[in-house]
């Protein structure tokens, strides 16, 4: 299995969850689409991972809602075990940055205050996450035992980040504008 396979058992041992709820759920710390999902879904259905549960709705096709299987656990506990791999990190801006001597200083700044601009809202959602969780919660999660620590940390984390692409983004921004033309 891959790491989103594992990604997706986690999230439905926490939760039962239909495809379309899981995607919502990973889209804040995992890019992954609907055709990587539900085939993924499919697979690790008839491998025994996970099952599910026909849910009928009027006017749309009936709903799958997956549940994680002792199968399913048991593989998750072996690979929360591994080591994890190098991260793997992708970034446009990073390859745009590195060739910013070829263009003006105008579209440059642009660049960085668009991912400013970005990280901004970004930020303002996961602190909202962050006090819904802490609603949630009756406080901050402080248990590692407990389904919401994982997602505090990772909320913390996002915070963090943001934050400090941000604060990335207006340095060369004011490298930018000092700058000679």
């Amino acid at each position: 299995m891959n790491p989103l396979a594992y990604g997706l058992l986690g999230l439905v041992a926490r939760t039962p969850s239909s495809g379309y709820d899981l995607m919502l759920q990973l889209q804040p710390f995992w890019q992954a689409k609907h055709s990587q999902i539900y085939p993924l879904l499919a697979k690790m259905e008839q491998e025994g991972y996970v099952e599910f549960t026909r849910v009928h709705q009027i006017d749309r096709p009936d709903k799958k809602v997956y549940s994680i299987t002792e199968k399913g656990r048991e593989a998750l506990r072996e690979w929360l075990a591994e080591p994890t791999s190098e991260p793997v990190f992708r970034d446009e801006l990073f390859l745009k940055s590195y060739c910013l001597w070829l263009t003006d200083t105008e579209s440059a700044r642009n660049l960085f205050a668009e991912r400013e601009a970005y990280c901004r809202e970004q930020l303002q959602m996961f602190e909202t996450f962050l006090q819904e969780l802490e609603k949630a919660c009756d406080g901050l999660p402080q248990d590692p035992r407990t389904p919401s620590f994982g997602e505090y940390i990772l909320i913390r984390r996002a915070i963090s980040s943001m934050r400090e692409e941000m604060e990335w983004c207006r340095w060369v921004m004011d490298l930018l504008n000092n700058s000679r033309p």
